[in-house]
């Protein structure tokens, strides 16, 4: 990375769960060759996230989750059986090198008992946000509540993924309500692995360079 190029951080989330955010996370993330960080991983520690993005990649450094929680549930209840705290105001690691960081589930997901969500955590940050959807009956509701509630708290969205079938009936209503636009259409795969990560970076490389670093 350039001295002189000012490091940028991204925030990926999604409209629900399984709609292949990590995937995204793993594209962008070797496109860019920044790093990559989970901060709060709930369950499957052994095929945790960060660990996939690190069999999926080249050249993308991953950094430790702040937090390994036990148990595949919500981060608030997680948290609670570990005897853990996660609070809205922790710091994102300084990093020489741009980095772009995964959320749990979608924005209104709790990470605590007191209330606070993932969308807490993003206020605070004050970072853009890239919002990940998937088409499915009821998604263009699900994607307009969620860039609507993004608005609302002033957090800022710097574009949308589409993964699988693109839907342009969807896309445009989207698009059109939001002023926001689709940036970047990833297809279905059989099966993710290496290949399919890297050769999407590859296709999309210079799309990508060019929406998020300008």
């Amino acid at each position: 990375m350039n001295d002189n190029q000012a490091v940028k951080t991204f925030f990926v989330t999604g409209i629900g769960t399984d709609i292949g955010k990590t995937v995204v996370s793993a594209i962008l993330a070797e496109a860019l060759e920044s790093h990559y960080w989970k901060p709060i991983q709930a369950g499957d520690l052994d095929n945790s996230d960060s660990r996939k993005i690190q069999r999926w990649t080249d050249n993308v450094r991953v950094l430790e989750e702040k937090f390994r929680l036990n148990n595949p549930l919500s981060p608030h209840t997680s948290a609670r059986m570990d005897g853990v705290v996660i609070n809205s105001g922790f710091p994102i690691p300084k990093t020489e090198n741009n980095l772009l960081i995964e959320g749990a589930g979608g924005i209104m997901v709790p990470i605590n008992d007191e209330g606070s969500t993932i969308s807490d955590l993003l206020e605070y940050w004050k970072i853009p946000v890239v919002v990940v959807v998937k088409h499915y009956l009821g998604s263009i509701n699900h994607t307009l509540l969620t860039l609507n509630y993004l608005k609302q708290r002033c957090i800022p969205v710097t574009g949308i993924v589409v993964t699988g079938d693109p839907h342009d009936e969807s896309e445009k209503i989207i698009e059109k309500i939001t002023g926001l636009k689709v940036n970047l259409h990833i297809p279905h795969a059989m099966e993710v692995d290496k290949h399919f990560v890297v050769q999407q970076a590859a296709i999309n490389k210079e799309k990508i360079q060019q929406w998020l670093l300008g």
